[in-house]
Formats: structure tokens, sequence, C-alpha cells
């Protein structure tokens, strides 16, 4: 493989996509090669009307030409206008630094959705209940069928569907898709998204049916912590199906007075409650086209939706594994708990066998209580469960269709309890391709690494959720922007976190202000006091999401597009801060802070000191943390206008961050480097954020340092200051103590909850402890991904994968691994927008080895540990004189090196510790 090959070809990072809404879309792929320093220099992209076209290389719809560009990425359409519907396929070629070209690439293929409004040619259908859901009782699913038929020979056949609520789709009895709660979660007033599939294998010449189950989901659902119908009373579906035929006509199957409707065996579905289903009640065959529906209503025709029509342009949520329990155990005949062994989002799929009648219940939970039995209490509102009456003939299968869980643990009740190979725990979130991985020397390091993997798994639902059991799932976006670093190593977040941006600009204000969670939801929290969620709105670490996310996007995938895209949008949020907070102190209290940090001293005693602007659950004065942020995220808006080219608004911005900052000096920092509230966080943000003079700098860390070790080596911090603290400490020459941290094993500490059995991150430091148990169950989720942003820095630290800002996109990588801590090994491997980047070392009696990957197209700069005074080497020579390595010097104890792509092997020697 010396020569280039092409792979993964994409198109708005998503393979093969149907029906997006992209008129211009974004076509990339990856170059690989075995050989070191290969590196592409030009390319050409065709693209085609047909495969037959395509393979004469006609590129009819467009044709680049060569162009001298090592660009892989972002290269945009700019051919024939795109039109609805339309079918392009396409293929690349490049050349390679010596001018070699390489062989074409596979056929990748994209289709165009409905483009226009008006290209809808149906309206909105539904089957109303008219009644009010109760926690115990929620709505229950309707049908609705469509019979039809075709004839001639099918050329193409494609389906656009959405809905007010959930749906799954059936074609002739097969299940059409294989995603789990379309449309998924936006903000409906704004807009909804819609799915398409290409059912040409489906169309059957004659008779036909489409068959659809219509759900309640987030639309008239119980959401969040706000209770139910938030969106709208009833759930509506919308449909086009479009059948090319061979002789040029098209049939189009449209949402319309034709359709049937009725109810079935699901009397109760609900995403938090849970699902309820009676057997007895199921119409038999109702996706077949033989079915009789004569006894069925016509279908209601719904209120027109007023909102945005979209495509989705991210993966969807689909099941992503199955699993079986570790243990069933039988608490009688007919009640048994079983352990999945691994808290997941989703449900069970279990085989029951009872009389007619028999009710089953399934009731879900993260944890078990101190005496062995399913531990609920942290759910709060949401019931999370399933309950199941037999038709009783024989073995029946259920499985829930428009509900997910949160839980380890299920008690099944009611009838002959099921036996282990009866029971499948089905995994369901978003499906975003897994692009890192870290194993280590040390096992429980490894288990944590899991454990915020398996967190991002089940919180990563459409939007980035905080937790998938009890009632809120929210997009918390403070919880998000702290961990999406993370979740962009563990997986490709370019899609997802691009979408989620349209949810947090569609919940802003017209002040300006950004919500603290999106997609949002207005209005009073039923279940809680009536809590208005005006109060949920611009809060410091939360509201500033936006700039941070985005500039994440730009600096993991390259896409300064995003940050175009959301530009005018975070100007509003800037301009609605300045006009708030003239003076540079942003004093907006009170509000969230440092969520969930640790006392430090007496809380009385910072009470009386700072008043309302602290609270128990963050002990960072409100003001310096708001105002950190502010400077902060004035810095980044200055760094994203120029990126888009706004030269006058970067040097505004330039402008505003000095004035924060220096106001924050000013108002906070005293002449020893003691920033007000002497937290560990805000020492932690202030050095990040490079908001202290440089002669105070080196107190501050040494501030910071020493409270650290005072408590014992224990880190106090909450949700944002965790972010910051290890990279702080790793960067400020204290990188031992960082490891000292990440493998303390006592209370407070990640691997605390390792040591208790955890299988993934806690909502609190001390969710359990063996002094009290459970913490507040009003606020306790064991599943929880906040506390995992220390993953990023297990990633650039352990791992050794960094990218190099100075090249967005992985235009060049850093490696380097530090081999501290008592970890003596660690293999890593990031799979980039770019290729995949490994590193694998271990250190064996001062012996360094360090093995790494950098794919074609990419440099990068390598620091290899090593003695003063020895010299590393590559393969059998000197590393300066091995081929695609240059030296680049000496830095804190590493020779650094740039290399071409390709692998390598260093060695050196550390001095023993």
């Amino acid at each position: 493989m010396d020569g280039l090959i092409i792979d993964r070809l994409r198109t708005e990072y998503m393979d093969n996509p149907l029906g997006i809404d992209v008129q211009a879309p974004r076509l990339g792929w990856i170059v690989k090669s075995s050989r070191r320093g290969a590196s592409q220099t030009a390319y050409r992209v065709i693209a085609s009307y047909s495969p037959e076209a395509l393979a004469r290389e006609e590129g009819d719809a467009w044709d680049s030409g060569k162009v001298a560009e090592s660009r892989s990425q972002h290269i945009e359409y700019a051919g024939v206008p795109l039109v609805s519907s339309q079918k392009i396929y396409w293929k690349a070629r490049v050349w390679d630094e010596m001018g070699k070209a390489s062989e074409w690439s596979e056929t990748a293929i994209w289709s165009m959705g409905i483009l226009s409004r008006d290209g809808w040619e149906g309206h909105w259908i539904g089957h109303p209940s008219g009644r009010k859901a109760t926690r115990e009782e929620p709505l229950p699913v309707a049908y609705l069928r469509r019979s039809f038929r075709a004839g001639g020979n099918v050329r193409r056949a494609t389906v656009h569907a959405t809905a007010l609520g959930l749906y799954r789709l059936h074609l002739n009895g097969v299940r059409v898709g294989d995603d789990a709660l379309s449309p998924e979660w936006t903000d409906y007033h704004v807009r909804v998204q819609y799915q398409t599939y290409d059912v040409t294998d489906g169309i059957r010449a004659g008779d036909n049916a489409i068959a659809v189950m219509l759900g309640h989901g987030w639309y008239t659902g119980y959401i969040g912590m706000y209770g139910y119908q938030k969106y709208g009373m009833e759930p509506s579906f919308l449909l086009q199906l479009n059948i090319e035929f061979d002789d040029g006509t098209v049939q189009s199957i449209r949402t319309d007075e034709q359709w049937k409707a009725a109810y079935g065996s699901i009397v109760g579905s609900d995403l938090q409650m849970g699902e309820n289903w009676d057997a007895r009640l199921e119409q038999l065959a109702w996706r077949e086209t033989a079915f009789d529906d004569e006894k069925w209503k016509p279908a209601s025709r719904m209120y027109d939706y007023r909102g945005k029509v979209v495509a989705q342009m991210c993966p969807p949520i689909r099941v992503t594994q199955t699993r079986k329990p570790i243990e069933v155990r039988q608490l009688s005949e007919d009640r048994a708990l079983v352990d999945m062994g691994q808290i997941t989002s989703g449900f069970l799929r279990v085989a029951l066998e009872g009389k007619e009648g028999v009710r089953y219940t399934l009731r879900y939970g993260e944890a078990l209580d101190e005496n062995g039995n399913l531990y609920t209490d942290n759910l709060r509102f949401a019931r999370q469960t399933d309950t199941y009456v037999c038709r009783g003939r024989g073995r029946e299968i259920f499985e829930p269709v428009f509900t997910y869980h949160g839980y380890r643990y299920v008690e099944i009740s009611g009838g002959p309890a099921p036996r282990s190979e009866d029971i499948e725990g089905i995994v369901i979130h978003s499906s975003l391709p897994e692009t890192g991985t870290l194993e280590t020397s040390d096992p429980l390091v490894n288990r944590l690494v899991d454990n915020i993997r398996w967190t991002q798994r089940a919180n990563y639902m459409g939007v980035p959720t905080d937790c998938p059991q009890r009632d809120e799932r929210h997009g918390w976006t403070g919880d998000a922007q702290i961990f999406a670093p993370t979740a962009a190593y563990n997986m490709d977040v370019s899609a997802f976190l691009a979408k989620w941006l349209h949810d947090l600009e569609d919940g802003q204000r017209p002040t300006g202000a950004y919500t603290d969670f999106a997609p949002f939801i207005f209005g009073p929290k039923t279940e809680f006091d009536n809590d208005f969620t005006y109060t949920h709105t611009a809060s410091a670490g939360w509201a500033d999401a936006p700039p941070i996310i985005a500039w994440l996007l730009y600096e993991r995938y390259g896409d300064s597009a995003i940050l175009r895209r959301q530009y005018a949008s975070m100007k509003r949020w800037m301009d609605y801060n300045e006009q708030l907070y003239p003076t540079g102190i942003r004093r907006d209290a009170p509000q969230y802070g440092d969520w969930l940090s640790l006392d430090e001293r007496p809380f009385e005693e910072t009470k009386a000191e700072f008043g309302w602007q602290v609270a128990g659950h963050s002990t960072t004065p409100y003001d310096v943390f708001s105002t950190a942020y502010w400077a902060n995220g004035a810095k980044l808006m200055s760094d994203i206008a120029r990126i888009v080219g706004e030269e006058a608004d970067a040097r505004k911005y330039e402008r505003l961050h000095s004035f924060v900052r220096e106001a924050f000096i000013n108002e906070f920092v005293d002449e020893e480097g003691r920033i007000r509230g002497d937290t560990q966080t805000i020492y932690a943000m202030a050095l990040a954020w490079g908001l202290l003079p440089d002669r105070l700098r080196a107190a501050a860390v040494q501030r910071l340092v020493s409270k650290i070790e005072e408590a014992g080596d224990l880190a106090a911090t909450g949700f944002h200051g965790t972010k910051y603290l290890m990279e702080v400490l790793s960067e400020n020459g204290h990188e031992a103590l960082a490891f000292r941290l990440l493998r303390r094993e006592s209370y407070p500490s990640w691997l605390y909850s390792v040591r208790q059995g955890a299988t993934t991150i806690w909502e609190r430091w001390d969710g359990w402890t063996e002094e009290r148990g459970f913490q507040d169950p009003g606020m306790n989720s064991l599943c929880h991904y906040a506390f995992g942003s220390v993953g990023e820095w297990l990633y650039r630290h352990v791992g050794g994968i960094q990218p190099d800002p100075s090249a967005p996109g992985f235009g060049r990588v850093v490696i380097r691994p530090r081999p501290l801590g008592g970890i003596v090994s660690a293999r890593c491997a990031y799979d980039s927008i770019v290729g995949a980047i490994a590193t694998e070392w271990t250190l064996q009696d001062g012996a360094f080895e360090l093995s790494l990957t950098v794919p074609a197209n990419v440099k990068a700069l390598v620091y290899v540990p090593s003695e003063d005074g020895a010299y590393a080497t590559e393969g059998s020579l000197p590393a300066a004189r091995a081929n695609g390595v240059t030296a680049a010097g000496r830095e804190g104890g590493n020779e650094l090196f740039i290399v071409d792509s390709g692998t390598y092997r260093f060695k050196s020697t550390i001095a023993k510790v």
C-alpha cells in the first residue's frame, strides 16, 4: 500500500446520506498509505446523476477538475444546482507528493430531500385520544395505515416521513429503517426533522400497505421536569412516498383522507414513565396488505405544522448492541431481579409465558438498596416501568417501542419468572461512530475509561442529555460543553453537535440570551412547585456553551463553516452580555456556578463571607466564576471572528477581552495572586484562560497546588473546575500531582466510584459512600458524564494524542505521552477526521518505548521522554537520522521530533524516579 488509497467518502460527515437538505454539501475522504511521508497534493471529484455516467468519468453534475490542494475535507459541491429527491453518485482520486495519481475511490452517494415546504403534498394526520395523560396511565399509541396499488416496474421508491411525536414505519409488514426514536427531539416550536428511506425493494407490483405506529415522545409526552404536552396536545404524522417507474412516471402516496386509524396493544407509552401493553388487543397482521381495516376509523386531519420541516443531518438513535444478564435472581415464583452488569440506556427484550390476562411489570433502576432490592428513589417522578398483559398463547416476546430507561437492574414480577436465556438488554443511543480507545496498565483506570464511554452512550440521545433515568434528561448546556472535548475523542460528534447548535439557536431568547438547556421548554415545572423556566437562561458556564461548542468543532474537525453559520447568533449573545454588564463584571446570581463542588472550608464560613454569591452546590462566588467565563467567551469570539473574516469584530472582541480581564484582576485578584473565593476551581479556570498577570501566575499555581496537597491530594472541584484542573497542573509543572489525583482511590475521586462497582460516571463525587450510602435522591444520577471530562486529559496525557491548535482538523497532531504516576504502559487510538492516529508506549526499568502511527497527509510533533545527554533512537538508527524524522530540539525532559506520516518506533532512556 505504498501508493495513496482513498477511503471513507462522506457527505456532510455522513456515510451515503439520504434526503439531505444542504444545497452545496461538503464532501470528504481520508487517504491511506503505508509509506512514510505520503501526502496528497491534488484531488479531483466527479459527481454524476447515474452510476453509468460515473463509471465513464462523466461528471454531468460536477467535475472539479484537478485541484492542487492537500485538503481532503469540507470540499464544497460546486456543480449543477441540486433539486428535491435528486440522487448523486460521486467518487474522487488524488495525487501524491510525487505527482502520482491514485486509483479512483469506490462510489459514494447522497440524495436530496424535500427542499421546499410546497414539496410536501400531503397533510398532517393523527388519531386523537382526547385524554389527559397521568403518570400511571400515559396515552396510547395510534395505529395508522393506508393501502395502495403500484403498477409497472419500479426504478426507485423513496419515502420521507416525520412526526410531531414518534413514529415507526412499516411497508408490507416489513419495518422501514432501523432508527429507534424518530424524528428525535428538537424545539418543535421552531423545527422538526424528517427522515428519508429507500424502499425500492419493498414495493410490490399490485397491492401494498403502509403502516405506522404513532407515539408521543418529547412532543406530547412527559418531558424534562415539566409534565405532559408541553409542545402539543396530540401527536401527528406526515409522509410522502414517491415511486418512480421505468417509464418515467411517478406515483405519490401521501398522508391524506385515505388513511385509516385505530388503537392496538400499546395502551400507554411515554419516554419517562414507560410503556404499557395489552397483547389481547393486538390486531394481528395489521401491517400487512391483506388486513381488513373496514372497522377502522378515518384518520383525523390535524393542524398544519407552522415550524420548519428539515432533514435529519446526523446519525439516528439506533439499537447499537444487545447484552445478556450476568445474573437473574429468583425472588419468588413470580418475581425476579435481573442484573445486566452495566448501566445502559434502553430496555429489555424478554420472552414471557403467562396465561391470558396475566400482567407482568418490569421496573427499571440503576442500583440496589442496602437490602438488595431495586433502588428507585432517585428517579423522582419518572416511573421507568413497563407492563405487559399476556394473550395467553404460549411464548410471547415483549419489547417496548417508544420508551427508554437508564438502568442496570430490572425487577420482573406478575407471572412465571423468565430465565436468563429469555432476556436480552437492548442498548439504544445516537449511533455515532466510536473513534477513541485507551487502555493502560492500571485496570482501575481502564474501568474509568469504560465508565466515561458508557455514560456518553447512555446520554447521547438525539441531544446531549444529563441523565437517562430520572424526570429530567435535558440537554443541559453546562454539562455538555465541559464534556464535549472528551466526547469528541470517544465518538465522532461532528454532525451530532452541529445539530445541537441548531437547538441552542432555536431556544435563544429575543434578548440574545441563550438558554441553560436545549431544546428549550418554556413554562412551569408542574411537579416542582411551578418553578418557572425563565430562570433557566443566560447562566454563566451554561449559556456560554455555543461559542465553546462551535470552536471545538472547528478545532477537531476543521469546520469553519459552523463558525460562520452560528456567528450572528453568537454575536447576539455577546451584545446581550455587554448591555447587561457594562463594567465588565458579570453579576448574575443566583445560578449554578461550579456545580457540585465540595466544601474546602466549613460552608457556614463561606456563606458568611460571600452571602448570596455562593450556595451549597457551588462554593466559588458567582461573580468571580461568571466574569471568568465572560472573559473566556470574549477571547473565543475574537478568534472566531478572525477565522470567519470579521476583522473589525475580532479587534472589538479583543478589546472586550482585555477590558473584562482587567476588571477581573482589579476586582478579584490581590497582590499575592489570591483570587476571591480562594477555591481550587477559580485558580484552575483563571490559569487555564490566562486571566492573571504574568507576575502572579506562579503564585496562583502554587496556591492551587498547596490547596490540593493540604487537603490530602484531594480535588474539591465541581463540574467546571474539574474540566480544567488536571490540564492546568500538567501544563504548569505539576504532572505528578495530576497523576496522584487520577489514581487516588479514597473518597472523593474518580476511582472511588470505580472501587464501589460503578459502571458509569456519577453525578456527584458522593453519589454513594460507605459512610452514608446514597446521596439526596432528589439529585443523584448514577449516570451523568460531567465529571467524566477527565477523559480528555487521559487521551492527551496518558494516551498522548493531542490536536495541534495551529492546524485545526488534525492537520498536524501532537504526540506527547506522560509515563508517570505508576502507569507503565498505554495503548491509545483515535480515528480522526483525517485518519487513524495511534500510540503505544511502555516503560520498564528506565527503558521507554513509543510506537506511533500518523495518518497519510498529516505530520506530527512528537515528544520522546529521555534523560539529558541520552539520545532517542527510531528503529535501528539515531532518531534524528531516521527516514521521515526531523529533530526539533529539547523541552522539559523530552526530545522533540517532527515526523511525516507513517509508523515509527522510538526508544529512549528515562531516569528512574
